[in-house]
């Protein structure tokens, strides 16, 4: 199975052009029914470099922010008329659907997938071999800047050799921390080479459940709590599935499983330091911590971020990010891989596709793409709100673009800076290559029953598990 682990020096690379004030990162940050990859990076805009195209008239459907999402609508129409100048022969349908993998078979079928659709980290081996993400090794070797993509991204949808995808942003999985209402108890804030011991402690002291304030608040509905969950699991030196003589076993029911799911049956039942509604998906302890009803959420952090600072109200100085908390001291801070991505409709013509191809990298390595970038600055800073890079672009922050984009983040005050120290701690590890969606759900199970019930057999919960995943889906895969 492969295997990346991001040390500080390579997420550095990925984000050197922040600097010290409270972290933050995406996509986004969850696994399924969490904030759907943003199909316009916010640091881009131009597509001078795309492989050529034919001028015979062609219609595409593109993935298109959904109505919530009206800073990043305004992008995206923007983006359409610039595209538009360069290829009039392109018509622009806007698509508001959400990717779902219980959809995207359904969607296929039908033919009613758009050309260009949003996907997330997870499916690129689940993609490709359903036929489901076209094969764009060709568009994307005639690309120009196909070596400036960020490796730590792009490689994740690379797939036998082939390319299925294409990077936007990434993330690694850490906590973002409400310091206000810390503050408020009089608790100390953490240092940031925490660990388990540090965020138990710190939630049951900020905890209040007679006022329906948590200190935490892990996701327990949808797909999303079992990747939650993950982040512990790799902390303890866990895994999800081992890869050996052409078959797939799930490991997840391991020494390590039991720790990290002991460690929740403590957030519940010992601390008490859970929303007493556990049931939440992303989108609810995201805005749980944005209305100050938790003090700490786990994501990639700058959905959180954007929130709590956009929505919420807060104070970039009230806002830390954290790398996930050590299982104990000394130990890796390793958080969950993820990121977004653009996928082309294999149904989709020739002409088609490389129109598709063409408006994802649009706006990639320009200055036009830079000029918009400040724009979207320029204009939060208009409307007393903040701009939030994402942790892990889809360029090296160490190139020419990379040095770029810093200069224009160094000239405005309104641009979240993450703290240098957190991003020397986080560790990232991507998912599982396989059924990793039918994992977490299986996972989401187990931990509602933890969370339900104080009396539990951690160990047979987590067995019955993984032969569920085993028998039901990694027995029937076959591995080249």
């Amino acid at each position: 199975m492969r295997k990346l682990s991001i040390s500080l020096l390579c997420l550095m690379t990925a984000a050197t052009a922040l600097t010290a004030c409270g972290g933050k990162d995406k996509e986004s940050a969850s696994p399924s029914s969490s904030a759907a990859p943003s199909a316009s990076s916010e640091a881009s805009a131009t597509a001078s470099t795309a492989p050529a195209a034919s001028d015979k008239p062609v219609t595409i459907s593109i993935y298109y922010p959904t109505p919530d999402k009206v800073d990043e609508r305004k992008l995206e129409d923007d983006k359409i008329a610039r595209f538009n100048e360069k290829y009039p022969n392109v018509t622009i349908v806007k698509s508001d659907w959400q990717y779902n993998p219980a959809e995207i078979g359904i969607k296929m079928g039908a033919n009613e997938a758009p050309t260009l659709f949003n996907t997330y980290a997870t499916e690129g081996k689940f993609l490709a071999e359903r036929g489901w993400a076209a094969d764009i090794t060709d568009l994307f070797n005639s690309y120009e800047h196909k070596d400036e993509m960020n490796p730590i991204l792009q490689d994740q949808f690379k797939i036998d050799g082939k390319i299925y995808g294409i990077a936007q942003r990434g993330y690694v999985t850490g906590t973002v921390v409400n310091k206000k209402m810390l503050d408020a108890k009089s608790v100390a804030a953490p240092d940031a080479d925490w660990t388990w011991d540090d965020l138990l402690n710190t939630a049951k002291a900020v905890a209040d459940p007679g006022k329906g304030i948590s200190g935490i608040a892990p996701m327990g509905k949808g797909n999303e709590a079992g990747w939650n969950w993950t982040n512990f699991l790799f902390e303890a030196g866990g895994d999800i599935q081992s890869i050996a003589d052409g078959k797939v076993t799930a490991t997840f029911n391991s020494e390590a499983g039991q720790k990290a799911l002991e460690f929740y049956h403590k957030l519940r039942w010992e601390a008490n330091a859970i929303p007493k509604d556990w049931a939440l998906g992303w989108g609810d302890a995201v805005g749980s911590f944005a209305q100050g009803r938790t003090a700490m959420v786990i994501a990639g952090a700058s959905d959180p971020v954007d929130q709590a600072l956009n929505q919420g109200g807060m104070k970039p100085e009230d806002v830390l990010v954290y790398p996930m908390p050590a299982a104990e001291k000394g130990g890796k801070h390793t958080g969950v891989l993820g990121g977004d991505f653009l996928v082309i409709n294999p149904n989709a013509s020739k002409e088609e596709q490389q129109a598709a191809f063409n408006y994802a990298t649009f706006d990639y390595f320009s200055d036009k793409g830079l000029a918009s970038l400040e724009a979207n600055i320029q204009s939060r800073q208009k409307d007393n709100k903040y701009y939030i890079p994402p942790v892990i672009e889809y360029f090296n922050m160490d190139s020419a673009y990379g040095a770029k984009v810093k200069d224009v983040y160094g000239k405005y005050t309104n641009v979240y800076q993450y703290d240098q120290k957190v991003l020397g701690l986080l560790d990232g590890k991507p998912e599982a290559q396989y059924n990793t969606q039918d994992y977490y759900g299986a996972m989401t199970n187990v931990i509602q029953e933890i969370f339900s019930k104080e009396k539990v057999d951690v160990k047979a919960q987590l067995d019955s598990a993984a032969k569920t995943v085993q028998e039901k889906f990694f027995d029937t895969i076959k591995v080249n």
